[in-house]
């Protein structure tokens, strides 16, 4: 008998190993089953779609079009002054990490009440989005706004038109979406930062290292794991941001100056009855925040420090 056809005799499970197999498939099938009828399915019903022209009442097989959503998209002006928008908003994601490490280094230090403080910082996270909305739209009026009226206090002069000038609509979003967010960031560097060794500190202050040096060389290298964490979930947010433009802005702001990618899938979709285009649009927005993920984690190696 050739070697070659001598097959390996396959070893029977005990009943042992049989149970705990069963188990352990028993355990993960419900995130399986979870993944592929809340991710899966829509990711590919998403794309199905994309391909016709549903309108959400039709019946999508008899409406196929094949990419003629996409190509429409390509020349859609106003999706790529929606997509525009969500960038420029995304300039509060360095906004607010900067100013989280900076208060949670101040944070950092056994004083009286710092719990409280930390407590405070950190209640717009914990808050409905919606009402926090609604607050920082009165906050934002142009008549008579908390920020308008101080500012009239202290210049003399009225303030600027914010939830209605072009400009200064997206100056608005930003503020919000950094207060918003910056409990967060507070709360993560705290905890990066106090997993941080003080022998590294007492080391490079007797080598003559002045708090700015600790500061450049230790800390920010050291809670660049807290870093990247933070710029990954702010850009998938980033290009999901909707509840605040709905919200604060309903309109979409002049000349939709203030509409997001998601808030003109949303009109698309659920207002001009428009599903299979929405549809083009999400599968669309999905890739970009996919690619843009994908070179943050090839990229994180040149950057990102452990104390490994």
């Amino acid at each position: 008998m050739n070697v070659s056809e001598v097959r390996p005799v396959k070893k029977k499970m005990s009943k042992a190993a049989l149970t705990e197999h069963r188990w352990g498939l028993a355990f993960v099938a419900p995130p399986f089953i979870g993944f592929l009828l809340f991710m899966a399915f829509p990711i590919v019903f998403a794309f199905v779609a994309s391909l016709t022209k549903w309108n959400g009442m039709n019946d999508m097989l008899d409406q196929f079009c094949g990419l003629q959503n996409y190509v429409k998209l390509m020349g859609d002006e106003k999706f790529w002054k929606v997509l525009g928008n969500t960038v420029i908003y995304m300039l509060g994601i360095p906004i607010g990490m900067i100013l989280g490490l900076v208060i949670a280094v101040g944070m950092n230090r056994k004083i009286r009440g710092i719990k409280v403080l930390r407590t405070l910082y950190y209640i717009p996270v914990v808050s409905s989005l919606v009402a926090v909305a609604i607050l920082w739209m009165w906050v934002f009026n142009y008549d008579y706004g908390l920020l308008n009226s101080i500012i009239k206090f202290l210049t003399g002069s009225h303030g600027p038109n914010w939830l209605g000038d072009e400009t200064w609509v997206k100056v608005s979003m930003i503020i919000f979406m950094v207060w918003k967010g910056l409990g967060t960031s507070i709360i993560l560097y705290l905890a990066g930062l106090q997993g941080i060794p003080r022998d590294y500190y007492e080391a490079a202050t007797i080598d003559g290292a002045n708090g700015w040096n600790l500061f450049r060389h230790i800390t920010v290298p050291l809670v660049s794991p807290v870093t990247f964490y933070l710029l990954i979930t702010g850009l998938i947010g980033g290009f999901q941001v909707f509840v605040e433009v709905l919200v604060m802005v309903p309109s979409g702001g002049l000349d939709y100056s203030a509409a997001t990618v998601v808030f003109y899938l949303y009109e698309k979709a659920f207002t001009s009855r428009q599903m299979g285009y929405g549809s083009a649009m999400a599968f669309l927005l999905s890739l970009i925040i996919f690619v843009i993920t994908a070179i943050n984690f090839r990229a994180q190696d040149k950057w990102v420090k452990t104390m490994d």
